[in-house]
């Protein structure tokens, strides 16, 4: 069951609005130092200084990027470069863009969730680490404020919300902006009350999965169980107020599975510094598993891969010496090959198989150094990863991976299972700064 709830989200100044582009960045673990730099120059009021401020040498207990995002932040509320809704709303958040020249939109809203506990009604499917957990605690307990989308799934075959958020998104968007990658976003305030009412009724018996956000998610609880005493004799009141921007709640981005512009893009694997690695070795091991195939280019290896979606299948460039496919066996028990205690779906991923049966078994890359990032570096773009390999010396190969399919997001959340790190990678990602929901339980 999902409880939501519209809040008075902060948002920047009508003044400001004209430069939202300048204002918002993308997800804080996917801002690199360049894009750090870049934020800080576009504009004073990124809110870059405050999801992902700078650190410095002298940085101590009393001054760093944590307590420094703070006073930036009660900087902008107290000159009203932020400003909070007066009336709650939802709002209608449309993503438009562009992948190999197809346009998409993706349509879903912004609203409160209400937290439950690891195991209990919202399910994961990747795993987290507990350094990116500690930092998001850090800013969290610093600032008050919920400052980054978590990323939500549901199912609704019938579009009945997103007939709802078609009705309310006629008029033009309250907010505007281009991404990074030159995306748009556009979002809407929904206040009618009846509209709200629907949505909130069509939601909660949808199940939820964390699409994006999973470590967003558990600092969430922590930090919801870290307060928990102060919750104790007032959370009755809280729920009867008409605003709910209270740790017990999360802000999140809710996007229905069956939505026709929700995509996820493959994230390919760089391989490097394998010591005594032998291109001609390593293909005559995988043979015992895999049929490998030689292509000419890496645009007819793509096609390829692309026209057998249906089969393990991947793609492998080694560094200026050749592309081939390597293809799973119809032969090979997955059962049986890949070890563990895990479901036969599991097993049946294509990353799993990857790094089960070849990186691990070919090329010694186990589940820690895969955890470590030691011999694997993670990249977008089939180009963009080639073009990688071959600038750098240390880089020995790349494997491209055909997309995950939501259904198997869908099958392996509800076993309870987590997928590998990576699996999946939903674009576009959902901007920070649109609307950001700073917590009144402090007040």
């Amino acid at each position: 069951m999902a409880e939501i709830f519209p809040f008075r989200g902060v948002r920047y100044s009508e003044e400001l609005i004209p430069h939202l582009s300048e204002l918002v960045t993308q997800p804080y673990d996917k801002i690199n130092q360049r894009m750090q730099e870049e934020y800080y120059w576009r504009h004073d009021y990124n809110i870059v200084r405050l999801i992902k401020g700078k650190s410095f040498p002298n940085d101590d207990e009393r001054n760093n990027q944590y307590t420094r995002a703070r006073e930036f932040l009660d900087d902008w509320l107290t000159k009203g470069v932020l400003v909070r809704e007066r009336t709650p709303a939802i709002y209608a958040y449309f993503q438009e863009y562009d992948v190999e020249g197809k346009q998409y939109i993706r349509k879903g809203f912004v609203a409160l969730g209400k937290l439950e506990l690891p195991g209990k009604g919202v399910k994961a499917h990747e795993n987290t680490l507990t350094g990116p957990k500690a930092d998001r605690l850090n800013l969290l307990r610093a600032t008050r404020t919920q400052f980054g989308h978590i990323f939500m799934l549901y199912k609704d075959p019938a579009q009945i919300i997103t007939k709802l958020l078609d009705s309310a998104t006629i008029q033009k968007p309250d907010m505007e902006a281009e991404d990074y990658y030159g995306e748009v976003h556009k979002l809407w305030r929904i206040t009618e009350p009846d509209i709200m009412k629907k949505i909130q009724e069509r939601m909660k018996d949808r199940e939820l999965i964390i699409a994006d956000g999973h470590h967003r998610y558990e600092t969430a609880v922590n930090f919801w169980l870290e307060n928990k005493e102060k919750m104790a004799g007032h959370e009755k009141n809280i729920a009867l107020t008409p605003h709910y921007e209270c740790f017990r709640n999360r802000m999140m981005t809710f996007i229905n599975m069956d939505d026709p512009g929700l995509l996820i893009l493959p994230t390919h694997r760089i391989i490097h510094s394998i010591q005594g690695f032998k291109k001609e070795e390593f293909l005559e091991n995988v043979k015992q598993l895999f049929d490998a195939r030689q292509f000419e280019s890496v645009e007819a290896l793509k096609e390829y891969m692309e026209k057998n979606k249906d089969m393990h299948i991947f793609g492998v460039y080694f560094r200026k010496e050749g592309f081939w496919s390597l293809t799973l066996k119809k032969n090979v028990n997955l059962e049986k090959t890949i070890t563990g205690k895990h479901s036969i779906e599991y097993k049946s991923l294509d990353v799993t198989i990857l790094h089960s049966l070849i990186l691990e078994r070919s090329l010694g890359i186990d589940k820690k150094a895969l955890e470590e990032q030691r011999n694997i570096v993670y990249v977008r773009g089939w180009e963009n990863g080639k073009q990688q390999v071959d600038e750098n010396e240390n880089y020995q190969m790349i494997f491209f991976l055909n997309p995950t399919k939501p259904d198997e997001v869908h099958k392996i959340a509800m076993m309870g299972e987590r997928m590998p790190q990576k699996s999946t990678d939903f674009y576009p990602k959902l901007l920070t700064g649109l609307v950001i929901n700073v917590l009144t339980c402090f007040d």
